[in-house]
């Protein structure tokens, strides 16, 4: 038989040459492929582009909150005579603060609640900032020499009303406190000890020192579970869980872009630097937390309570399923905005 060759007692016919036809078709599907390489590619940079002008435009647009210090707090609180208030004085709530959204406060507060008998509600009407008003508000009080005399519970003005200057009598300050935290008690603890909860608080991604400081004045047993994360990781997150509209207080503070998370993140780690040592705070890493290596006895005995870690770890709630590296522009801002938090709390600028 013509054009077969046998060798080693196998029989082998002759591949049939390549047509021109296979050839162009080959041709083809390579340029087709090369061609959809690059409409990716051209999307991609349109898209990045188009985020970093969004970045920038919400950059430009992002609003500052200015809440009050410690020191600011501390010196108009002292201005209220609250002396001794013996109503709800043995409550010690929990309150769990972190730095922003996505830090793993609500993986915390889901391993807190293990405990049967505690109960935290989860950052109740937290776009109102109810807390962070109240505090800008106590700042705002008189402070002038002799204000003092507006809340003390002795004011003689009161054996002597039709003959005194009564046009700016206000109540005593033990009172003001009293009502503040009367508002705080049947708004978050009586409801939880309705669904038998002996132990209530809260956690929140809004408040720093100044709201802590405001929550220990109108509790002075209290505990504070102050938790952190990378802003990068945190933003990453943020930008892969598909949510959009978040607000700091709506509608006027939007927190969902670079700028806005980085901002938020870094007021409030900076705030707790002003918290003084012997503040009731814990403070935890969310790296930390993750990591195989907690102390969740340590936090355990700290709280007065008894966690069953492993029920909440071993269940994932409200995990994203992307982690896309941020781009350029986003990882710039943030680490330009939040550059002193990262310092102070450890953070470098690597990924």
């Amino acid at each position: 038989m013509e054009n077969t060759f046998i060798e080693s007692g196998r029989v082998s016919l002759p591949r049939p040459a390549r047509s021109d036809k296979d050839a162009a078709s080959r041709t083809r599907s390579v340029s087709r492929g090369i061609a959809r390489t690059r409409n990716v590619v051209r999307d991609l940079v349109r898209r990045a582009r188009r985020n970093c002008v969004r970045e920038l435009y919400d950059w430009a647009r992002c609003k500052r909150v200015t809440l009050p210090s410690v020191t600011q707090l501390n010196r108009l609180i002292s201005a209220l005579d609250f002396g001794d208030c013996e109503d709800n004085e043995n409550e010690s709530p929990i309150f769990l603060l972190s730095t922003g959204w996505r830090s793993g406060s609500t993986l915390l507060q889901r391993i807190l609640v293990t405990d049967p008998s505690v109960l935290l509600w989860g950052e109740p009407l937290g776009e109102m900032a109810l807390i962070s008003e109240i505090a800008t508000m106590l700042v705002s009080l008189p402070s002038w020499p002799g204000s003092e005399d507006f809340y003390a519970a002795n004011n003689p003005v009161f054996s002597s009303l039709a003959t005194s200057w009564i046009a700016t009598l206000c109540p005593p300050g033990v009172d003001f406190r009293a009502s503040l935290r009367a508002l705080v008690t049947r708004w978050l603890a009586y409801p939880a000890r309705q669904r038998g909860f002996h132990r209530w608080g809260f956690k929140e991604v809004r408040m720093g020192a100044a709201e802590a400081t405001l929550l220990r004045w109108l509790y002075p047993r209290a505990k504070f579970v102050l938790l952190s994360r990378n802003p990068v990781d945190c933003y990453r997150s943020l930008a892969n869980s598909g949510w959009h509209h978040l607000y700091y207080r709506r509608p006027d503070i939007r927190i969902d872009s670079a700028a806005g998370l980085a901002r938020h993140w870094n007021r409030i780690a900076l705030s707790w630097s002003e918290l003084p040592s012997d503040f009731p705070a814990f403070r935890i890493k969310y790296e930390d937390l993750i990591g195989g290596g907690f102390d969740f006895r340590e936090l355990e005995s700290w709280l007065d309570v008894k966690l069953n870690e492993d029920i909440a770890l071993q269940v994932i709630v409200g995990r994203t399923a992307r982690r896309r590296r941020l781009s350029f522009c986003q990882r710039r801002i943030i680490f330009h905005e939040a550059a002193a938090g990262m310092h102070k709390m450890g953070y470098s600028k690597q990924e």
